[in-house]
């Protein structure tokens, strides 16, 4: 083995295990985008298609359990059918609300990011991300709300 390699290497284990100083800390912060977006200014009419949506949505999917319940019964070709057109029809029904819902969407979203950039830059917050993707990915495990929660912040900024 090359002897000097031997005397560096205890040099390059010290170097390696320093912490780097020079990285500062970074800052997470969390915004309930639900909450921002009814705040907002102009957004009643999102809000009015989104709960459309949901109510639609409730209905076909009752309708479709209980055509389920009576073709999985009956096994008759004509309740199968009456099935896949229900199923189908959810389907459809469901592209053309999400189309729907992101072009409404999309002017309130670019406020909404302007004014949690805004926030979040005024703030020293490095990341945020919304509370209810994180909860519900498992993403985030705890979160000091307290300390993390820029929702009020971003209310302020959009109104």
């Amino acid at each position: 083995m090359n002897p000097k390699f031997l005397a560096l290497t205890p040099l390059l284990l010290l170097a390696a295990a320093q912490p780097h100083a020079a990285t500062p800390a970074k800052k997470v912060g969390f915004v309930n985008v639900q909450a921002a977006v009814k705040a907002m200014p102009g957004s009643a009419n999102y809000l009015k298609l989104v709960s459309k949506a949901d109510a639609d949505l409730k209905a076909r999917q009752k309708t479709i359990q209980t055509l389920a319940a009576k073709a999985n019964a009956t096994r008759k070709s004509a309740d199968i059918t009456a099935l896949n057109n229900a199923q189908k029809a959810l389907v459809t029904s469901q592209q053309a609300q999400a189309k729907s819902m992101a072009q409404s969407f999309a002017p309130l979203a670019s406020k909404l990011n302007a004014a949690v950039a805004k926030v979040a830059k005024a703030n020293g917050y490095s990341i945020v991300l919304d509370q209810r993707v994180a909860a519900q990915s498992g993403l985030v495990v705890y979160a000091n709300t307290a300390a993390t929660d820029v929702t009020a912040a971003v209310i302020k900024a959009v109104k």
